[in-house]
């Protein structure tokens, strides 16, 4: 069912040379790209890299820095390209552009039926269907009855035959999704609102999911079926059946939270998004339903959680002897918490007790979880090398193919960084929202408008020949960006093998399988373990 795992043994040895590497190389990772002629970011790189790499087209750029299957040989001498690139989880075993489920509609997958896919990106309906297999699958292997999940809510109910609980943070949420005109049936799945606290025990996490109470009376119920969606839902495929058969990967359950993007350096490259939502999926109880779901065993699910929500479930998973089995996709690696950094930017704080003035400090941190990392030296992870690991690197090395225009962005937000200094110095990385269609504008017109969004004067005086001189410089902006990206899928490495090691440092073994189709779905590696009853 999945590729061989390492053995504890090669995944400390695997994290050992992974915070060496990333050690030599953080004036990469932590470097922002705004700030490439304001901290002459160039000098930085070894005096035998620059010639090789100043010269280089995008296309090269692409080919020789970012694709993973490009040729050893080809590599100019004196760049330690071969070196950046072994230290991470291949993402895919085959390069596929698009996923043959789109082949026919690139916005409808073949595999699912309608409603299914009413309202939803390609990208969702590919993890979707891929994750609800597996989740299913793994139901089967521990022979659970019940799944908490997020995104899969409607799928994992009405398409593979689950009673669903949703746990989510929204009330607005789970009112629309209550009141949802959806085909009633046995496995209607159920909705409650309630956040998942980090500091809390998976006793009170239990607690949350006993509040379900599917279908008693004064709980929100689906509003009964249309004579259309029943006529859809008689001649829809055949999930467990046929179509099942076409799906390469047969996987388990899911949950998941929200994120938001932070610096203005990512505008030119897509990070992943994810859900703001937790749920419970569970196959029919109604005819149990006087038993307390705390004495049921479950199957934890995270469809992009975000931030400290992977690691939370994690610990659940853990310490939980009730929770079976996980299957965690993580995302918004930057709203981990650290030692360093215990309160992220961009983190959307739970209720604030009522015996404190404020959102208490983790009790226990995002990363690292294992100990066996939290003691080697080189091990912190800066909110830069974090944030740069959700970047999509397959769409990128598209625009570096492409050789589009977008990739000037880059250039002119570093110039118009130094420009406010030089006016400003104390106005460091200010936050300017996205100028739409920058890369078509002349820098001057560009300035114009970035200068006002952080209360400089429009008609600032601008040096041409400063410019200029600047905008020669483009293609080495580019260079230093795509060698920070060449480093996130080793930070993102990190992050997710100290996951795999704090639950081999707790007795159980997991594994990491590149589910999803990067060119998708960027954070497509799913984290799955199972605990014996």
């Amino acid at each position: 069912m999945f590729t061989p795992s390492l053995s504890s043994e090669q995944q400390r040895d695997l994290a050992i040379r992974i915070t060496t590497f990333l050690s030599q190389y953080s004036h990469l990772s932590d470097a922002y790209i705004i700030e490439f002629f304001t901290e002459d970011l160039w000098s930085t790189l070894p005096c035998s890299w620059q010639p090789v790499l100043k010269d280089l087209s995008y296309p090269q750029i692409a080919d020789l820095l970012l694709d993973i299957s490009f040729r050893l040989a080809s590599v100019p001498p004196g760049v330690p390209v071969p070196r950046l690139m072994r230290w991470r989880f291949p993402r895919q075993t085959r390069v596929v552009s698009m996923p043959e489920e789109f082949c026919v509609n690139h916005s409808q997958s073949s595999l699912l039926g309608h409603i299914f896919r009413k309202h939803v990106k390609p990208k969702k309906q590919h993890e979707i269907r891929k994750l609800g297999v597996l989740v299913k699958d793994i139901c089967e292997q521990t022979e659970c009855s019940r799944v908490v999940d997020g995104h899969l809510t409607r799928f994992m109910s009405f398409g593979l035959g689950l009673s669903v609980t949703a746990i989510e943070a929204d009330h607005n949420l789970v009112s629309m999704k209550c009141s949802s005109q959806l085909p009633t049936s046995q496995s209607s799945p159920c909705h409650v609102a309630g956040w998942v606290n980090p500091n809390a025990s998976w006793e009170d996490f239990l607690k949350q999911l006993k509040t379900s109470n599917c279908g008693s009376e004064g709980s929100p119920k689906p509003s009964g079926p249309s004579k259309k969606r029943l006529k859809h839902q008689r001649h829809a495929p055949d999930i467990q059946g046929s179509e099942a058969c076409a799906c390469p990967d047969n996987t388990s359950p899911s949950q998941s939270f929200d994120r938001t993007s932070q610096q203005q350096q990512s505008q030119t490259s897509s990070s992943e998004n994810c859900g703001s939502h937790v749920q419970p999926v569970c196959e029919d109880v109604s005819d149990k339903a006087e038993d307390s779901p705390q004495a049921e065993d479950f199957v934890l699910t995270g469809l992009h959680a975000c931030g400290d929500l992977s690691t939370t479930l994690l610990r659940h998973f853990v310490k939980c002897p009730h929770v079976r089995g996980i299957t965690s996709v993580a995302c918004c690696y930057m709203k981990i918490t650290t030692r360093e950094n215990p309160v992220p930017p961009g983190v959307v704080e739970g209720p604030i007790p009522p015996t404190s003035s404020h959102q208490p400090l983790p009790a226990e941190f995002g990363y690292p979880m294992s100990s066996w990392v939290r003691g080697l030296p080189g091990h912190p992870l800066s909110y830069k090398a974090r944030e740069g690991a959700c970047h999509a690197i397959e769409d990128y090395v598209r625009r570096l193919r492409e050789d589009s225009q977008l990739l000037r962005t880059h250039c002119y937000r570093a110039m118009l960084e130094a420009f406010i200094r030089n006016v400003r110095p104390d106005l460091r990385r200010a936050g300017i929202q996205t100028i739409k269609k920058a890369h078509l504008l002349p820098f001057a017109e560009y300035a114009r408008l970035g200068l006002v969004r952080v209360g400089l004067p429009a008609m600032l005086p601008l040096d041409a020949e400063r410019m200029e001189t600047m905008l020669d410089q483009q293609v080495r902006v580019v260079v230093y960006f795509s060698l920070s990206m060449l480093l996130a899928p080793v930070v993102e490495t990190l992050v997710l093998l100290d996951r795999m090691i704090y639950l081999q440092e707790n007795g159980v073994d997991s594994q990491l399988i590149p589910l999803f189709n990067p060119n998708l779905s960027p954070r497509n590696f799913v984290l799955v373990a199972l605990k014996s009853q």
